[in-house]
């Protein structure tokens, strides 16, 4: 049909046709470039979410920290997870989100976001973060309450406006599990950040209870024995031999080292911060103050202070590569500055990357007790009373415990020793000595033996 009006001239008709091809041209192809751009925003968030029945890969089931997450589902609290790189927090936010959709939650209302990603690298700030959000509601149109895990977070700047804009939103409701490798998401930092609209969950690596269920091992001292000299963090365990292990434990190290703390702090002396954590690997256990590590490193002819050392060492611990417990008056209950203990968050990196260093089985077990401790949520100190020393007094509320730890309690000597410290406590708190041992000894003085693979039971 001629469409064209019979009263314009020929040339005009074919100036009018020309016209209207640009004209759709022109439409076409800013459909095309509409559709790029959705398509481009799309794939990276299908990839990574259970919108098409993508095979997820949810890692071992990490039940005590998802049953502990899961009393809190269903507020507007923020769920915080924090711990050092490759503790397993990617595993256990889609865990949580697995078992969402398992109770009924569908799964177009569940949004995975992993800043650790390269798909996800153009989100830089929180506008960013609010465009893909909007093109995944736009997308996937959630009905009702939308459940939104954004992992590694702290590579988003301002993360805390949208977070607390959606987390509050009551007429979209939104609930939000983050994560992050720094522990200042667990400190005033975060307190201030989400104004007190938050709990947090510290995760740290496989327990010797996980570790026996990803290695099908039975709980013994053979098996606790493996597990110290090992590492627990989750990926090590799809790796086949200890090279392999090696390689990733030193990426790992390197890659907290020079990510988040050379590049975060401007770190000047890269060197100086390696050294240093491997004297905190080579002394974990020991008691030590800034000032003895300023004199090792200065007879070495190495040029530093103590206000550098100070900042370095502050530096691993917010990485949490390494943990600081101080002294605990037990009589006067108050805490002893100067002297410290550090312990490491994970034996691996003793075990695969300093192993010549003289770290006998006896510090590798003080260690791993102190981290059944930190992860059964106690506050963890190292404890003096007179002139005796306790290897840790663990405060949670109003619930105290004393622990003595040694490898063997094969020697009189050595029972006498451990004994005694916590003899000299008066009060009427549980006191344990533990042990790699085989056998158990009786109660002595209300003083109980427990075997270290049986630790986690009365915790």
């Amino acid at each position: 049909m001629n469409v064209l009006p019979q009263y314009l001239p020929r040339k005009k008709w074919i100036l009018v046709i020309k016209l209207t091809k640009i004209q759709v041209r022109l439409k076409i192809s800013m459909f095309a470039e509409e559709f790029q751009i959705h398509l481009t925003m799309l794939t990276p968030i299908r990839k990574y979410n259970f919108w098409d029945e993508n095979p997820i890969d949810l890692g071992y089931p990490r039940t005590f920290y998802t049953d502990k997450i899961g009393q809190y589902i269903d507020n507007k609290l923020i769920k915080v997870l924090v711990g050092q790189r490759r503790a397993g927090k990617s595993y256990i936010l889609r865990q949580i989100a697995s078992q969402l959709i398992a109770n009924g939650t569908r799964p177009n209302n569940i949004l995975y976001i992993n800043k650790e990603y390269l798909d996800f690298s153009d989100i830089l700030d929180y506008q960013d973060l609010e465009n893909l959000f909007q093109q995944y509601k736009k997308d996937l149109n959630p009905q009702g309450k939308v459940f939104l895990f954004i992992d590694e977070i702290q590579g988003i700047e301002e993360w805390e406006r949208f977070v607390n804009s959606h987390s509050q939103d009551f007429a979209e409701p939104c609930e939000i599990f983050i994560s992050g490798s720094n522990s200042s998401l667990l400190s005033g930092e975060l307190a201030t950040l989400l104004s007190g609209r938050y709990v947090a969950f510290e995760i740290l690596p496989f327990s010797f209870s996980e570790f026996c269920g990803i290695t099908q091992k039975e709980s013994n001292r053979e098996s606790y024995v493996d597990f110290l000299q090992t590492g627990a963090l989750p990926e090590l365990f799809n790796l086949p031999n200890d090279e392999m292990k090696q390689n990733y434990v030193s990426s790992i190290k390197d890659t907290v080292m020079l990510r988040d703390i050379v590049a975060r702090y401007k770190v000047k002396d890269v060197k100086l911060l390696d050294d240093l954590f491997v004297y905190l690997v080579n002394n974990a256990s020991n008691i030590i103050s800034i000032a003895n590590i300023v004199n090792f490193f200065k007879s070495r002819n190495r040029k530093t202070n103590y206000e550098t050392l100070s900042n370095y060492i502050s530096h691993l611990e917010s990485t949490f590569l390494v943990h600081k417990v101080e002294r605990y008056n037990i009589k006067g209950k108050e805490t002893i500055s100067a002297n410290n203990k550090y312990y490491l968050n994970d034996l691996c990196y003793h075990n695969y990357l300093y192993s010549g260093f003289g770290y006998g089985m006896g510090y590798l077990l003080e260690n791993a007790v102190y981290l059944s401790l930190r992860r059964a949520g106690y506050q963890i100190y190292v404890g003096t009373n007179k002139e005796a020393e306790v290897d840790f007094v663990a405060i949670k509320g109003s619930k105290r415990l004393y622990f003595q730890v040694t490898l063997q309690l094969t020697e009189q000597e050595t029972i006498e020793r451990e004994y005694r410290s916590l003899l000299s406590i008066g009060d009427n708190f549980k006191k344990y000595v533990i042990s790699l041992d085989g056998f158990k000894l009786p109660t002595n003085e209300g003083i109980d033996h427990i075997s270290a693979w049986e630790l986690d039971t009365i915790l």
